[in-house]
Order: C-alpha cells, then structure tokens, then sequence
C-alpha cells in the first residue's frame, strides 16, 4: 500500500519574545524523532533512522529546521503584532509526503491556528489556500506567497526530497514497518 511521512509542528506564542515549539516525525504511526525545544536539535527515537541518510543530510536537514524556525517566528511575531492579535496563541503545522506502491507521490502541507484549520498549501502550484476566508488567514496568505523563497523551499522539500528520503526510511525500517 502507500506510506505516508508527517511532520508535526506545535508553536505556543506566549508573547512576542516567548515561543515554545515541538516537532515530531513520524513515518505511518511510528515516532522517528522529535525537535529538541530548547537547541531544535534532532533527537532520533529508532535505531534505524540516523542510518539511513547520510550525517551531511541530517546537518542540512537539522539546519533547514533552525532556518525554518527561526522565519515561522518572526513571520509570526509579524503578522500577530500587525493584526493585533492577542496573545498566547498556538500554531500548527503538519505537512509530509505519501508514498504509493507506483513510485508517485503526494505532498502536502496544512497549518491550523489554535486548534482551526487554517491554511494550506497546494503543491501542483505553490499556493496557499485559506480555509476560512477570514482578515487574518488572507493577511497570512498574502505573506506567504510574497515569500517566495519558503515556498519554493516547501515544494522542493516536500516534492522531491520527500519522496527520494521516505524510500531509503522504508527500506530501513521495513521491519518496524511490517511489526506493525
């Protein structure tokens, strides 16, 4: 059948200088590892994972993660102090790829804001939709299609190297897999 990688994101803004974020990946519904809240390091749950892609993928993974944080922050802090939105909030992200058995894939990326549903991104072409058509999410939508270069990082990401990762996770985790 297919297999599907998600990674989850939990941002809590308590104000515009505290944010508290956990990450977690999972491949189906095992734990492969989670973000270190404190140095957003990556700590890996199975034996199997830090294996199966070189240490050079996992440095520039980990930084992409550093990167990603520190932009989802401030883009953030931005836009909640220019909405005049109130404080603490919290913010999710859960985006990842689906593998099928033909070698196709499917990204995917959604945001929610506490608790809603709230963005999401479309992969065929690198926009983003609102699920509600509210001030705040059209705001968010237009921030974020101006930021081209986080765009196109996500379709990179999640198009190409998503795919290209989760088949070498499968192949190392086949037995983790099969367990199940």
């Amino acid at each position: 059948g297919s297999f599907t990688v998600r990674l989850l994101q939990t941002s809590t803004f308590q104000n515009t200088s505290c944010v508290e974020t956990e990450g977690l990946g999972l491949l189906e519904d095992i734990e492969l590892g989670s973000i270190d809240k404190h140095t957003w390091t990556i700590r890996f749950y199975q034996p199997w994972v830090r294996p199966a892609l070189p240490r050079s993928d996992w440095d520039t993974i980990q930084n992409m993660i550093r990167i990603y944080l520190q932009q989802f922050n401030h883009l953030v802090n931005e836009g909640a102090m220019e909405k005049d939105v109130p404080y603490p909030f919290v913010a999710q992200c859960m985006a990842g790829c689906e593998l099928y058995p033909n070698r196709t894939g499917r990204a995917f990326a959604y945001v929610a804001y506490n608790g809603q549903d709230f963005l999401r991104f479309n992969t065929d072409n690198a926009t983003w939709l609102p699920f509600r058509d509210t001030n705040l999410s059209r705001y968010v939508q237009a921030v974020l299609q101006n930021y081209t270069a986080f765009s196109e990082m996500v379709e990179v990401l999640f198009n190409d190297t998503c795919v290209d990762d989760m088949e070498v996770l499968l192949h190392y985790g086949k037995e983790a897999l099969e367990r199940q």
